[in-house]
């Protein structure tokens, strides 16, 4: 970190606000030039906010931004882009009919040509060991893929300040760690870079410096290094942070969720076949999935689902019967709950409110329809009981599920299908985009889910998440599952290495070890 006497970017008393709700209030930091500096705090707690509001999305209502000492006049991206600054969004901007060098080209303000511009995104991506394919259309892509185009699009920029929302939630550990050294080396260049993550132990070994906000206002700003993640997860929520309790000696009964030698072609030119993939969860048990983002997991959630059925009725059992065959609804009865990767307009429907987006899964599990009538009470009761018990940031009920933070909506669509006491839950990143103190929540959820006899399956590219939460574990790549392996025993530099890096083509000969920090928030 260079030591400049005035800040990159300093925020002097910027407030905003929105109809009911005070999003920034009062705030104030700065970002020293060559700082690698964290913005932290729960959902909803106005990061998002601000930051747009430094990328010159929105305008503050009240206060100040300085750049390099002078006021900053940010009316557009485009200006913003043109002072330096280059973000990464949680939230992707893109064309899902575009082509991802089409897709970069357009967040582009200078006028190369697409042999140009393939040169230099296909530079950037061996820099950063990342493996993505410039010439697919992004309907094709898993979100990890498409998250990855915003990284790429914002280096390209050269920014003297680079805006990174949760950058890592895509990558191997030795992905991560290499992703940090490139970090690193930005910086000691003089780059500064705000840096997004609920991930608190990336916080602790690559940010100089945090700001944590909650509520709307600055709390505390402390350094990583000599915090715990535990202490800044506690500072985010203003409490204790709440530990995951899994009786360790509990047992597990028969087989109640098996999948046997299931192979599904990939979806459509792009997508990753499934070849003889084959697990059998235990009722009580928690079996996680790790893999790199486009390995064949939406692919597997959707076969699983019952959302693209199988050729074989016997490949899929549920407490003993044949669904293979069958679609999501029939398996909705026999007892299966799901809950794919992307929320938004998958999960759940972006126009309907939170109590219709309940009666679309738990119509018939909860008893929300009957003769072909919904029974608006019961759903509205449900809908409520959801936000309630999983403290969903919302107006209420009649909320739409677009009006919904990122985070807010994970809370709201995990909770809707596990309140409804799935005996078979497969749920695909469980914990996206939520804070430390949500993600112990939900894991506490699917914890005692799994207590009461549920069996359950977590696809999700967090590891720390997987080996904290699950019993069993196994690697998907390239479509293939790996042998299922006890948690207890797991090596995470191993699993890394199974994981493999996106379709396989990532090379880890190289690639330093992981950075791993055994005190995450939510250990259990």
């Amino acid at each position: 970190m260079q030591n400049g006497s005035v800040p990159r970017l300093e925020l002097i008393g910027i407030t905003k606000s929105f109809p009911g709700v005070l999003a920034n209030d009062n705030v104030s930091f700065a970002v020293k030039p060559g700082e690698i500096h964290a913005l932290l705090g729960e959902n909803g707690a106005g990061k998002s906010t601000l930051v747009k509001m430094i990328y010159g999305i929105m305008p503050p209502e009240k206060g100040e931004m300085r750049w390099n000492g002078e006021p900053m006049d940010v009316p557009n991206p485009k200006a913003a882009r043109k002072l330096g600054i280059g973000m990464v969004f949680q939230h992707f901007s893109l064309f899902d009919a575009l082509t991802v060098l089409e897709n970069i080209a357009l967040g582009m303000d200078g006028n190369l040509s697409n042999r140009e511009l393939e040169a230099r995104v296909r530079e950037v991506l061996k820099t950063y060991g990342l493996t993505l394919d410039p010439h697919r259309v992004v309907s094709t892509l898993s979100v990890g893929e498409r998250q990855r185009i915003e990284i790429v699009r914002a280096l390209l920029l050269n920014p003297k300040l680079l805006i990174m929302d949760e950058p890592t939630s895509v990558l191997t550990p030795q992905e991560v760690a290499q992703l940090f050294e490139t970090l690193r080396q930005l910086a000691s260049e003089g780059c500064s870079i705000l840096y997004i993550s609920h991930k608190l132990n990336e916080i602790k070994v690559l940010c100089d410096t945090a700001t944590i906000l909650r509520g709307g206002k600055v709390v505390a700003t402390c350094d990583p290094k000599q915090e715990t993640s535990r202490s800044m997860a506690e500072l985010m929520i203003g409490g204790n942070l709440k530990d995951v309790s899994k009786d360790a000696s509990r047992t597990f009964g028969p087989p109640h969720f098996v999948v046997d030698n299931l192979s599904v072609p990939g979806d459509g030119r792009f997508g990753t076949a499934l070849k003889d993939v084959s697990l059998s969860v235990r009722k009580g048990e928690i079996f996680g999935i790790a893999g790199v983002a486009g390995n064949g997991q939406n692919e597997l959630l959707s076969a699983l689902s019952g959302e693209v059925p199988v050729d074989r009725d016997d490949a899929i059992l549920i407490g003993g019967q044949a669904a293979g065959t069958k679609e999501a609804n029939a398996r909705r009865k026999l007892g299966l709950c799901a809950v794919p990767e992307e929320r938004n307009g998958h999960a759940a429907v972006p126009d309907f409110t939170l109590t219709d987006n309940a009666v679309l899964t738990a119509r018939d599990r909860r008893n929300l329809v009957t003769a072909w009538l919904i029974n608006r009470g019961a759903a509205t009761q449900y809908a409520e009981g959801v936000i309630d018990t999983f403290s969903v940031k919302a107006t209420g009920s009649a909320a739409t599920a677009g009006s919904l933070s990122g985070g807010n909506l994970q809370k709201y669509i995990m909770g809707r299908e596990i309140m409804q006491t799935p005996d078979v839950l497969v749920v695909s990143q469980p914990t996206w985009g939520v804070d430390a103190g949500a993600a112990a929540a939900i894991h506490q959820a699917l914890v005692d889910l799994a207590t009461a006899g549920s069996a359950i399956v977590v696809i999700s590219q967090d590891l720390d998440e997987l080996l904290a939460l699950c019993d069993t574990l196994a690697v998907i790549n390239e479509g293939r599952l790996s042998d299922p392996m006890p948690v207890a025993d797991a090596d995470i530099e191993q699993i890394g290495l199974l994981m493999g890096g996106v379709h396989g083509e990532s090379d880890t000969t190289h690639m330093p070890k992981p950075v791993v920090e055994p005190e995450a928030p939510h250990a259990v």
